[in-house]
């Protein structure tokens, strides 16, 4: 029994490898990787505006990818400002990093936790958060979303391997990654807006409010946790 457990684990584990190699040749042979910088934030806009319509469900199919093979993600919250303007793409940034967050979750929960629990493997951040997750819940995932103290990436697929609800966790993050999301995208949006002074300086002002919320938060949880 164990041995036919074994090798439909071994067949979990090279499908999964299977799909991770050719998606990451399709990103490659479509050039996606040479694009994901902030100095190609151009070029990807033109290459995102190629595809007309489906601007949007592109843009937020890249986002999954860049939650799932480790891609910068702050050029791609830059480009949705770019690309969509400062409300709309707050909009598409928020919805693409909520499901690339939650389609790395499933995939260390359920189809690849063994490759998973082996990047974590020994790393006192991710003990902490586990910790963390059993005593506190949401909470834990609340604090590590907003203070960027594991890598955003990583993050996403180590939570999976927590026992936080999934549900909880979909909501929470996008509750709590939204801020950054708007900082990023009102910033980059108003400087393309194209809708006059006025408009644009409000766009920076909202961007400008929300990066100093973000700034200000680590020291109100630090202070809250010595009260507590």
């Amino acid at each position: 029994m164990s041995n036919k457990n074994d090798k439909k684990g071994f067949k979990k584990i090279l499908l999964i490898m299977g799909i991770l190699i050719v998606a990451i040749l399709l990103l490659k042979v479509f050039g996606v990787f040479d694009y994901i910088s902030i100095e190609n934030i151009q070029n990807l806009k033109n290459w995102i505006a190629g595809f007309g319509p489906l601007g949007p469900i592109i843009y937020i199919l890249l986002y999954i990818a860049a939650c799932l093979f480790f891609l910068p993600g702050i050029p791609i919250a830059l480009l949705a400002g770019f690309s969509f303007g400062p409300v709309m793409g707050a909009v598409w940034a928020s919805i693409g990093s909520t499901i690339g967050a939650s389609v790395a979750f499933l995939v260390a929960r359920y189809a690849a936790r063994g490759m998973v629990e082996g990047w974590v493997a020994g790393n006192e951040q991710f003990k902490k958060i586990d910790e963390g997750v059993e005593k506190q819940g949401w909470r834990m995932l609340m604090i590590t979303r907003l203070v960027p103290v594991f890598p955003f990436n990583l993050q996403n697929f180590a939570y999976g391997l927590t026992k936080i609800k999934f549900g909880t966790y979909v909501f929470v993050s996008w509750i709590c990654m939204l801020p950054g999301t708007i900082a990023f995208t009102f910033m980059s949006g108003a400087i393309v807006n194209g809708e006059g002074m006025g408009k644009t300086l409000l766009y920076l002002g909202i961007g400008a409010i929300f990066f100093v919320a973000i700034s200000l938060i680590p020291g109100w949880l630090q202070r809250r946790k010595l009260e507590d």
